[in-house]
């Protein structure tokens, strides 16, 4: 018998994803044999050149106020500054002055961390008094001492984007000495592995191709690493926290103004300045070249993370320093559209903001990817107006002599370089961990204003990291497929579909004769799949039984690579990756949610659909088995008071022993904030049963616990039983009596 379903009258609901039993997913299919959900997710992975990063402006300052704080808190969970470190002495040295006609040049070594320095010249106006406005110059590709040499900058003046044959062959210093001109207090620094920055190659940074497994170990572990990885770790995330290092370098400076700041960098440098101005507040003015579009979003693995760009793009990431003002220009590049696609939205929202004259882009399409003397003169003038230098226009860029190697270079005898030594990069590394383990710890709740604090930092990376909440979910279609009465129960076949992220669920339902008046709702998962709510005779598992003759309703569904999405019917046994030929993780995962992420998104679509009028459930509660249980620890952890009670054994499982970033459980991150304890412990107000652990390995779940006053609520089953299933069945029996 098939017939349209909506469950409005329900007593009580268990969504469950398979059991322990092994059973042939065809036998419950709710598609024809060989075919899979008409699902978005199976098709073709993001990537971060060739697809389209389109800028949505919100309809209201609040819609924007709240997206503009999701997108700040993703730059600083992606780039491992949330909560931001701790920041050591900087212990600036100073020295080497250089003159020139109406500036000077001083080389300068900073420690953003202790024993790593980032190494540039600062340039100061000679003539000037006063406080004076401070400009930050990160650069890109090429490196601050990029070299047009003689022939080329001689076509460069040809083609009308330089201007002198001797300061314009350096294009990068070249825009440092003209700031200075004006009367700003500008530093250069060097990008990791360029110039003087020799702790960390070039090869490393900005070249990585393949894994190195010496550096890929459990113990000891660089950059690019699974480990790193699952401490959000990154090239881009040093160079973020260089950048605002050397901003407070800049800002400490007797003779600088901290409330006149502007930065600017082209290219990669470009990427950096959106990165700064999105998260740090001290900058008044900005123009971030070369970098700002709808298209390739930077294709060095320093220009990306794991997590950094899903669901947004450099248009958008660049907004969030609005309504500040920030100018750009369009290249014939991969900016080239920037005037109809992307610049329009960035006015729209300036002017929502009421700011729309602060935000520029220029069309130079006539010239390729750049940030010549044509480009810095806009910045010059927007500079010259927004840091209150009282130039008169147009303002004009000057030859100078430029400097030799000598006066350029950093090291020299009396400042020797650090060596080149490849320990330095795990030893770094270490050092961060062991800030960031002290900085998480410290927030292990002792009492509810503990507990909300580590709620809302551990909380708030899991939310980004997981990427969805189930107020994200949207509207949901449910199609029945078939209605069939059973002995003493009533089966059903239904497909979900999201509308607003296109994912569609297989889902099998096991209604009880009877509906008692307190309706309630049990997600039971398990890494198996809807397959295992049946033994291979086809009858429903006992536990299944005893829910059905407990009033509760099951329902199951293969979320996404279980079951029906497996078109070869064998396990996922890796996740897929980008198509970019180097093995970093941040060219996948900086734009497509991880596996483990989309599924506990399955699991938030399934009580959202139990909580809708379909199927009407006053109670919900959790069940993850045989591998499931990490997918539910997350969503129970998101989902606050939508969930009644979890019931999850972890099976012991950690993301700490992960062998690579391809594994179907990795999740960027999730070490760096406590790994699953700390999924638990975020369960505090619920009821919480937990197997496969000791209450030695989860004192962060009963810390959280006793700080809520609820720690009756919490139940770790230390015992290695077989019965698992049964034992939560019982559980979640009492709990129904509970509540």
């Amino acid at each position: 018998m098939k017939s349209k379903l909506y469950i409005a009258s329900l007593a009580t609901i268990v969504i469950f994803v398979g059991m322990s039993v092994n059973l042939n997913a065809a036998d419950i299919r709710v598609l024809p044999k060989n075919q899979v959900p008409n699902d978005r997710r199976l098709g073709p992975l993001k990537e971060l050149s060739g697809d389209y990063f389109p800028f949505e402006v919100p309809k209201s300052r609040q819609q924007w106020e709240q997206r503009k704080a999701d997108l700040k808190r993703r730059i600083l969970v992606a780039t491992g500054l949330w909560p931001m470190p701790d920041k050591t002495p900087l212990n600036p040295v100073i020295y080497g002055r250089v003159e020139r006609d109406d500036f000077t040049v001083d080389k300068v070594y900073i420690e953003s961390y202790p024993g790593h320095f980032v190494t540039g010249l600062l340039f100061k106006p000679k003539h000037a008094a006063g406080r004076l406005p401070g400009v930050l110059c990160p650069h890109g590709h090429g490196g601050r001492l990029q070299d047009y040499g003689e022939k080329e900058i001689r076509q460069q003046i040809v083609r009308g984007a330089e201007r002198f044959e001797g300061s314009g062959r350096y294009p990068k210093l070249a825009r440092c000495a003209q700031l200075a001109r004006m009367g700003c207090v500008t530093f250069i620094f060097d990008m990791v592995g360029y110039a003087d920055s020799v702790q960390i190659s070039r090869q490393v940074a900005h070249s990585f191709g393949k894994q190195r497994p010496e550096f890929d170990t459990k113990e000891n572990w660089g950059f690019y690493a699974t480990q790193a990885e699952l401490r959000l770790q990154s090239i881009m995330g040093l160079q973020t926290w260089n950048s605002i290092r050397a901003l407070d370098f800049l800002c400490d400076l007797p003779e600088v103004d901290s409330k006149r700041i502007g930065i600017t960098g082209g290219s990669g440098g470009g990427t950096q300045t959106i990165l700064l101005c999105a998260i740090d507040p001290r900058p008044v003015v900005a123009f971030p070249n070369g970098m700002v579009s709808t298209d390739m979003q930077g294709g060095c693995t320093c220009e990306n993370c794991s997590l950094l760009r899903i669901g947004t793009g450099n248009v958008e990431l660049a907004a969030l320093f609005a309504p500040k003002p920030q100018g750009m220009t369009a290249a014939n590049d991969w900016t080239k559209e920037m005037m109809t696609k992307g610049y329009p939205e960035l006015k729209q929202l300036y002017a929502m903001l009421g700011a729309q004259k602060n935000v520029i882009c220029h069309p130079l399409t006539h010239f390729p990817h750049n940030y010549n003397y044509v480009s810095r003169a806009l910045m010059y003038s927007l500079f010259n107006k927004h840091l209150s230098l009282g130039l008169e226009e147009p303002v004009v860029e000057e030859d100078w002599p430029p400097l030799t190697e000598a006066e350029w270079t950093v090291w020299n005898d009396e400042h020797p370089s650090p060596a080149a030594d490849p320990g330095h990069e795990r030893r770094m590394l270490r050092y961060v961990s062991r800030q960031s383990d002290k900085q998480i710890a410290a927030l292990t709740p002792t009492d509810a204003k503990s507990l909300a604090r580590f709620r809302k930092i551990i909380g708030g990376a899991f939310e980004t990291i997981i990427g969805r909440t189930l107020n994200q979910v949207g509207p949901i279609t449910c199609r029945q497929i078939e209605q069939l009465d059973r002995d003493g129960y009533q089966y059903r076949e239904s497909l979900l579909r999201t509308k607003r992220h296109g994912e569609e669920l297989p889902v099998v339902s096991f209604l009880p004769e009877r509906t008692p008046s307190n309706k309630q709702v049990v997600i039971w998962l398990n890494g198996q799949g809807k397959s295992a709510l049946m033994d291979r005779r086809g009858r429903i598992v006992p536990e299944i039984r005893q829910l059905l003759d407990a009033g509760m309703a099951v329902i199951s569904a293969d979320l996404l690579y279980q079951g029906e999405f497996l078109s070869s019917g064998k396990p996922l046994t890796q996740a897929r990756a980008s198509t970019n030929p180097r093995a970093y993780a941040g060219f996948t995962f900086g734009y497509n949610h991880p596996l483990f992420a989309q599924r506990v998104h399955d699991i938030l679509t399934l009580i959202s659909i139990a909580r809708s009028d379909q199927y009407g459930a006053k109670r919900i509660h959790l069940v993850g088995v045989n591998g499931a249980g990490p997918w539910v620890a997350a969503a129970s952890a998101i989902t606050d008071n939508e969930v009644d009670c979890a019931a999850i054994d972890t099976g012991g499982f950690r993301f700490a022993n992960l062998a690579s970033y391809r594994d179907v459980n990795f999740l960027p991150g999730a070490l760096k904030y406590g790994d699953l304890p700390a999924l638990l412990a975020l369960s505090s107000s619920k009821w919480l049963w937990i197997g496969g652990e000791t209450k030695e390995s989860l004192r962060i779940v009963t810390a959280a616990y006793a700080a809520s006053g609820q720690l009756q609520h919490l139940s770790i089953n230390e015992r290695q039983q077989q019965d698992v299933s049964a034992r939560i069945v019982q559980w979640l029996k009492q709990a129904k009596g509970r509540l």
